[in-house]
């Protein structure tokens, strides 16, 4: 049982990054490197917030307000100065590091005697003693929840079809009279708000900040996206966001399983990337496929 609570507050932690993830790489095919220094950002100003005494519930808009920012300037670099979009990100990737040490401190700070959103008086009041091992996984589920439906509602806004359409075919775009440079700027800091909100919610269940945390999330996300957006892609009566946090919670399940099995804990990163490559080259042959398929039957047609 706590394996399986484990796997489901990590996944749907990162499955809140992973929706991040999935406006960058699906829907603006910009790829973003910005969330590997933004999602340590987000915990990285919810420990220092909370150690200065904030109330725990503050931390999560601060943290998104505070990545989208950070995505804010990722988009100015690229669509201001002029920067390709890759090291766009790997710029703001690696001055993160720096301003993440700054906001936080130092490397690691622990948050253990403070009160965060899963341990305050408000929340025991509301959870009694006999559900104190489901409280975390719950106040997760429902934050997850929350961030899926705002970001739902929001690509069914006049903005949101304009982002879509940035992805798809920018000249469009371009021809409503509409600065797709100013889109790709607000898509880049709802992302990165996000993946920021990721952090802030991840710091507070692990009780600490480590400054590395942030290592590998793109790929974390982005294997969220593809196992989602290619398992569930016939299940029409799934969004594609929900389908993006299942994506999430299956690959940490994976990593569970593997620690589980008795793999060194040193090659996690290792089979992450064996296990994101084989993710990767299954969607792209099954891409192949349909568009194979796709040519049979215009060729039927004709």
């Amino acid at each position: 049982m706590a394996l399986l609570l484990s796997v489901l507050e990590q996944g749907m932690i990162y499955g809140i990054l992973a929706l991040g993830v999935y406006i960058t790489y699906k829907i603006l095919d910009f790829p973003d490197l910005t969330v590997d220094g933004s999602f340590p950002f987000g915990a990285a100003l919810t420990v220092r917030l909370i150690t200065l005494g904030a109330p725990p519930a503050v931390t999560l808009p601060a943290a998104f307000l505070g990545g989208a920012l950070v995505g804010m300037c990722t988009g100015l670099i690229h669509v201001k100065l002029k920067v390709r979009d890759l090291l766009s990100g790997i710029i703001m990737m690696t001055g993160l590091y720096t301003v993440n040490l700054w906001v936080a401190g130092t490397g690691y700070v622990a948050i253990f005697n403070k009160k965060t959103i899963f341990d305050n008086g408000a929340v025991n009041a509301v959870f009694p003693a006999a559900m104190g091992r489901f409280k975390t996984v719950m106040i997760i589920f429902v934050i997850t929840l929350v961030a899926k439906f705002l970001l739902d509602w929001y690509m069914n806004t006049k903005s949101g079809f304009l982002l879509r359409a940035v992805g798809d075919n920018d000249t469009i775009v371009t021809s409503l009279g509409v600065d797709k440079g100013l889109v790709k700027i607000v898509g880049l800091s709802i992302a990165n708000g996000l993946v920021s909100l990721g952090g802030c919610i991840y710091a507070q269940q692990q009780r600490s900040f480590e400054i590395s945390i942030g290592t590998g999330a793109v790929v974390i996300g982005l294997a969220s996206v593809i196992i989602g957006t290619s398992l569930f892609k016939k299940a029409s009566f799934l969004r594609v966001t929900s389908s993006v946090i299942i994506g999430s919670v299956l690959y940490k399940g994976c990593v569970a399983l593997a620690m589980f099995a008795g793999i060194d804990a040193n090659a996690i990163k290792l089979i992450t990337a064996v296990l994101f490559l084989i993710i990767l080259i299954i969607s792209m042959d099954r891409k192949k496929a349909s568009q194979s398929q796709g040519q049979r039957k215009g060729r039927k047609a004709c």
